[in-house]
């Protein structure tokens, strides 16, 4: 069937406009601020046989794109193997290894039938805030097997023909240290998608399924052919970067990540050879995370693209066997954060050669995972888990953006003021970090500063999971380097800084000590020296650099316009 222009339009928006209101839906029911704040989870509308993205709303995460690809592929496995599925089944799973990123993103995947036709799939993915494990808030660095990481969930049949399946959310509330958080989620989850339901049967009923199958073959045609354009229009070559995790977490060696990028024609290659191999720690990510982790960097590449799985139809994607990109179970995933951050990195690296009027610096390059938990005097536990900014990278056009969120999501940082009136801290700073953006004709963003004091007299243990403490981000066009990560913990009357840079455990804290995060910056573009003193000045006059190190990094022509 061939549809009109104005008829597509109006069904891309319609569709669009039902994984915005899921994703809508789940933000203001969900318990936790990770999810309720941060907006850290993603819904979408996926194809009956193959599982492929066929929409995704604007505010979830673009990394679950190509992830719950790979998710609801496994319910549809699944189900195959159980006779099919049927009408108000749900099925829900966490295992990083079939459906991507960690286990702390929780996954329920719903069939949708049009008079007695399975028409599509349902899902909702939200980050949940503790799913057992070791660590309080699942982010353990020290962790070698993903049981360590938190419980493991395979797909299960949730909701059977409509009926909530007891037992099985018996085991779920069962293996968290914060069940009314976690089942506030899951309700929220169903509720998203029992809305979808609802507005997918409205949009059949006005247009019918056979149109609004052929706009949804159609606006996956439209994203090949747009990318295919894109890549046209670059030239042909071969162009290779590498940058590096500081360590996994448990052995300090420094792991390198690798890309060569090759465009040839229409078509575009991404080839990870030269990667580091599986490692103990947890910075190894699942094959389904990496093929995402792809889409994401090519959609800020090339904005302009629809979010749906024919985006990836004109790349190939080499990830090598036995490979930190392409772990098996139970390999730990739980820091995939940090190795994806660093996978678009080097995208960007690789593409500021072959385009450098299309070229990124490196933003900060990791979430900072903090988790600080502990017990209240009435025996309640509490668990304070959050991520945390830094500055992004600049471009050809403009300054890089200060103190903004991973290049991976839509996600917001959770505001101070909800922290603190969740949980027993105070933020005694919450700032812009001077002197940490990648000097260039463009600077780059500034990270930032957060001191995080514990006011519980029962205390509370914290855990941190971060990167570039070794590696500063880079910066691109002779665009210089940001300053690197760095965490600091008080004990007694000294700061600590962890053995391993970015990554500790059970760091212990009383009442009144601190701990301490001074986030990097972003890279430059263009040679310092093209910077416009002007520009400079405004930097210095609002303590964004101080004078001195703008004398250091902006050469002479500063000099004599501040002389």
């Amino acid at each position: 069937m061939s549809l009109d222009p104005i008829t597509l339009a109006v069904l891309a928006g319609r569709m669009e406009q039902i994984a915005d209101e899921m994703d809508a839906t789940l933000f203001r029911a969900a318990f936790n601020p990770i999810i309720a704040e941060a907006h850290d989870a993603s819904h979408g509308l996926y194809h009956a046989e193959t599982g492929e993205t066929l929409v995704q709303g604007k505010t979830g995460l673009p990394i679950f794109v190509g992830v719950m690809a790979f998710a609801v592929k496994a319910v549809i496995d699944k189900a195959a193997e159980q006779g099919g599925p049927q009408p108000g089944d749900v099925w829900i799973f966490n295992d990083a290894h079939m459906g991507g990123t960690h286990l702390s993103d929780m996954r329920l995947v719903r069939p949708y039938f049009r008079e007695g036709e399975l028409f599509c799939w349902l899902a909702s993915v939200g980050h949940w805030h503790d799913v057992g494990g070791a660590v309080p808030g699942n982010y353990n660095p020290a962790a070698t097997e993903a049981f360590q990481e938190a419980v493991v969930i395979p797909p299960v049949r949730l909701v059977r023909g409509g009926e909530l399946q007891s037992d099985v959310l018996d085991i779920l509330m069962r293996n968290t240290r914060l069940p009314m958080s976690a089942e506030g989620d899951l309700n929220g989850q169903l509720g998203a998608l029992d809305l979808g339901v609802k507005r997918l049967d409205a949009l059949l009923d006005e247009y019918g399924p056979e149109t609004v199958q052929a706009a949804l073959a159609a606006l996956g045609d439209r994203a090949e052919t747009l990318l295919r354009q894109e890549v046209a229009a670059l030239p042909d070559g071969r162009w290779e970067a590498e940058d590096f995790l500081d360590n996994d977490g448990i052995a300090p060696e420094a792991l390198p990540i690798r890309v060569a990028l090759e465009i040839e024609g229409e078509r575009l290659r991404l080839d990870f050879a030269g990667t580091a191999g599986g490692v103990a720690g947890p910075i190894n990510i699942a094959r389904p995370t990496a093929i995402a982790c792809v889409y994401v960097a090519i959609k800020h590449l090339f904005p302009s693209l629809p979010a749906n799985a024919g985006v990836l139809r004109p790349i190939d994607i080499a990830i090598p066997e036995d490979c930190l990109l392409s772990a098996e179970f139970p390999t730990p995933t739980g820091g995939y954060t940090e190795t994806i951050l660093r996978m678009i990195d080097v995208i960007f690296l690789a593409a500021a050669e072959a385009a450098p009027e299309r070229a990124i610096a490196n933003a900060y390059g990791t979430i900072n995972a903090l988790s600080i938990a502990g017990k209240r005097r009435d025996g309640g536990r509490w668990v304070m888990f959050s991520f945390y900014g830094g500055g992004h990278g600049a471009t050809r056009d403009s300054d890089g953006l200060n103190h903004g969120n991973a290049p991976i999501s839509m996600a917001t940082i959770p505001p101070v003021e909800i922290l603190e009136s969740a949980y027993p801290v105070a933020f005694r700073q919450w700032a812009l970090r001077p002197d940490s953006a990648g000097a260039g004709a463009h600077r780059g963003g500034l990270g930032a500063i957060y001191e995080i004091e514990v006011l519980e007299e029962m205390g509370a243990e914290a855990f941190f999971f971060g990167e570039r403490g070794r590696f500063s981000p880079k910066g691109v066009a002779g665009g210089g380097d940001a300053a690197r990560n760095r965490f600091t913990f008080q004990q007694g009357d000294a700061w600590e800084a962890p053995p391993l840079v970015s990554k500790m455990v059970g760091i212990k804290l009383k009442q009144g000590e601190r701990v301490r995060l001074e986030t990097p910056g972003g890279g430059g573009y263009g040679p310092p020296g093209d910077r416009p003193a002007k520009a400079v000045a405004r930097d210095v006059a609002q303590g964004y650099i101080a004078a001195d190190e703008a004398d250091a990094a902006y050469g002479a022509a500063w000099r004599e316009a501040r002389a």
